[in-house]
C-alpha cells in the first residue's frame, strides 16, 4: 500500500524528509536522532520516481530545509540592514532556491542508483554524492557552507571524533549511510539484508566506534597533565542598534573593563578575550578611547585580545578598512594583529557594488573592509593563538591553516547580534564545535551578544553562555601542538567522495541507458 501512494504523491515524502531535517538541526528543534533517518522518506519516494519528480522531491525538500534554516536573513537584511520586506524575503527565498539546487542534484543521482539491480552503488555512491556536493557549496560563488548535516551531531561529542580524520564531512557520510540502508531495506530490497551489502557496514560502523573510544580515552588523560593557559571571555552584551553610535564609544569601553575587571577577583586569567569589534572606533586615531583600556592592561599584567576594525593608510587620503583582532601586552605594546580572511559577501563588502547599489544599506554600519592573510600566530606566553573572526568559522580550512602554522589555540570572535533572537547563534556555535575536533585545538569563543564559551579538543562545551546577556567567565585551557590528520591529508575526503559518486553515478546511468536498449 505505502509504494503506490508514494508513486502517487511523491512530493509528501519530500516535503516530510524537510520537516524531519528543520526538527533535527540545532536552533530549529535539535532533535538529533532524527537526522540518523531524515533523508529516508525522500529516498524511499525517488526508488520509483521520474526525472522530473526527482527533480520537483528534490527542489521541495530542499526548500523546506534551506528556508527553516536559513530565516533569519531577514533579521539581518530587515532589522539591521534597513531593506524592506520586499527585499528581505525575496532573497531569503532566492538563496534557499540556489542551495536547493544542490538537493536536486542529489535526488537525480540518487534516481539513478536506487534503481539499479544491486543495492551497492546506492549505499555507498549515495553518502559520497551528498558529501561531495556539501563540498563543493562550501567554495563556489565564495562559499556558503551553512549547517551541513554533519554539524548536527554538535552535542554529543562522543560521536563526532571522527572528525580529527575525515573532517565534519565523515559525520554527514555516515548519517547518509544510515539513512540510505533504512530506504534500501523499507523499499522491499531483499538484496540489502544479504551479508556481503550488511557486513561493509558493520564493519565499518564497528571500527569508527572503536576509533572513537580510543581517541577519547587517549585525549582524555592527556589533557589531564597537558600545558594550560587561564583566559577570561567577557561577553558584553552591545545592541547592534546601539554599537556603532558615536555617542556610546565610552560607555562600550567602560562596560568591558568593568566586566574584565570583575574577572580579577578569583584567580587572575593570564589573558582576556573581548568579542569581534567589542571597540566599535579604530583604535589608532582614538588614543583617549583606547587609554583606558591600556591603563587596565598594563595595570593588571593581563594581555588582551579584542576585536576592532583598523585603517591602512595607503595614499594621501586613501586607507585600507580591515576587521581585525589585536593582542594588547602589558607591556604597552602591540603584540599582534589579524585581519579577517574570509569576508562576508553582503555583509562586509558588496560584491559588483555598481550593479547592487540597492544593497549597500548593509555595509553602511561596518564599512567596506579588505581581506587580510593567515600568516603566523599571535604569540602570548605559552599560547600560540589562532583567530577565526565570526563568519570564519563556518569555513574549516581557515582553523586548519592556524593549525599548520603552529597555532595551538583557537580564538573565534564574532558579533552574532546580526541575527537577533533567533537559531543562527545556536548553529554558529555547534559549528565551532568541529573546529574545536577537527584541529584538536581548544575553542574560546567571545561573542558580543552570544554564544560564548570554552570548547576542548574532544569537543566538550566547559562553559557557555546564554544569548544577549552579559557575562564574563574565566577557564584552564588545554594547549595542543600536536597536528591531527585533518590538516595533512583529510581535507582530501570530501573531493575523493564527489569523484567516487560521480563515477558510480555515471556507471549507474551507462547501464540503465544499455538496459533500457536491449528491452
Amino acid at each position: 500500500m505505502m509504494r503506490p501512494f508514494i508513486r502517487q504523491a511523491p512530493l509528501l515524502p519530500a516535503l516530510a524528509s524537510g520537516l524531519l531535517l528543520c526538527l533535527g538541526m540545532p536552533g530549529t528543534g535539535g532533535l538529533w536522532p532524527l537526522l540518523f533517518i531524515a533523508l529516508v522518506p525522500l529516498l524511499t519516494a525517488l526508488k520509483a520516481a521520474t526525472p522530473g519528480q526527482a527533480l520537483r522531491c528534490g527542489l521541495v525538500t530542499g526548500l523546506v530545509h534551506f528556508i527553516s534554516l536559513l530565516y533569519w536573513i531577514i533579521i539581518v537584511m530587515g532589522r539591521y540592514g534597513g531593506l524592506g520586506w520586499y527585499i528581505s524575503y525575496p532573497t531569503l527565498f532566492l538563496l534557499a532556491l540556489i542551495l536547493s539546487l544542490f538537493v536536486m542534484a542529489f535526488a537525480v543521482s540518487a534516481r539513478i542508483l536506487l534503481a539499479g539491480p544491486s543495492p551497492l552503488p546506492a549505499l555507498w555512491g549515495l553518502p559520497c554524492i551528498w558529501v561531495g556536493l556539501d563540498w563543493i557549496r562550501s567554495f563556489i560563488f565564495t562559499g556558503f557552507p551553512w549547517m551541513d548535516l554533519g554539524y548536527g551531531l554538535w552535542s554529543v561529542p562522543g560521536l563526532i571524533q571522527l572528525s580529527d580524520l575525515t573532517g565534519h564531512y565523515g559525520i554527514t557520510f555516515v548519517l547518509l549511510l544510515t539513512n540510505t540502508l533504512a530506504a534500501l531495506i523499507l523499499t522491499g530490497r531483499e538484496k540489502t539484508l544479504r551479508l556481503p551489502v550488511l557486513a561493509p557496514v558493520a564493519v565499518l560502523l564497528l571500527c569508527l566506534s572503536l576509533y572513537s573510544v580510543w581517541r577519547w580515552q587517549s585525549l582524555d588523560q592527556w589533557m589531564a597533565t597537558a600545558r594550560t593557559m587561564r583566559i577570561g571571555v567577557v561577553q558584553g552584551n552591545i545592541l547592534q542598534n546601539e554599537k556603532w553610535v558615536p555617542e556610546d564609544r565610552e560607555k562600550t569601553v567602560m562596560s568591558y573593563l568593568g566586566q574584565t575587571r570583575s574577572l580579577f577577583a578569583d584567580n587572575k586569567p593570564a589573558l582576556v578575550v573581548w568579542p569581534e569589534t567589542a571597540l566599535p572606533f579604530y583604535p589608532e586615531y582614538h588614543p583617549g578611547l583606547m587609554a583606558p583600556v591600556w591603563y587596565m592592561v598594563e595595570g593588571s599584567n593581563t594581555g588582551l585580545l579584542t576585536g576592532a576594525p583598523w585603517a591602512e593608510a595607503v595614499e594621501t587620503r586613501k586607507f585600507r578598512f580591515y576587521n581585525s583582532a589585536m593582542l594588547l601586552k602589558p607591556d604597552g605594546t602591540l603584540g599582534g594583529r589579524y585581519s579577517k580572511t574570509h569576508l562576508v559577501p553582503f555583509g562586509e563588502y558588496v560584491p559588483m557594488k555598481k550593479f547592487l547599489w540597492f544593497i549597500a544599506p548593509i555595509v553602511q554600519t561596518v564599512g567596506d573592509f579588505t581581506p587580510g592573510t593567515v600568516e603566523n600566530p599571535i604569540v602570548f606566553g605559552d599560547a600560540r593563538i589562532g583567530v577565526v573572526l565570526c563568519y570564519e568559522s563556518i569555513f574549516p580550512d581557515i582553523a586548519e591553516k592556524w593549525a599548520k602554522v603552529g597555532a595551538n589555540v583557537l580564538f573565534n570572535l564574532t558579533n552574532d547580534a546580526w541575527y537577533g533572537k533567533s537559531s543562527a547563534p545556536q548553529q554558529s556555535f555547534a559549528m565551532t564545535v568541529f573546529r574545536a575536533v577537527e584541529n584538536r585545538r581548544s575553542v574560546v569563543r567571545a561573542a558580543n551578544t552570544g554564544i560564548s564559551g570554552f570548547i576542548d579538543p574532544l569537543g566538550r562545551v566547559r562553559k557557555r553562555s546564554e544569548i544577549f546577556v552579559p557575562w564574563q567567565a574565566a577557564d584552564d585551557v588545554v594547549l595542543n601542538e600536536t597536528v591531527p590528520f585533518v590538516v595533512g591529508l583529510g581535507h582530501l575526503f570530501a573531493p575523493l567522495c564527489l569523484a567516487a559518486g560521480a563515477a558510480l553515478t555515471l556507471d549507474g546511468r551507462r547501464r540503465r541507458r544499455r538496459l533500457s536498449r536491449e528491452t
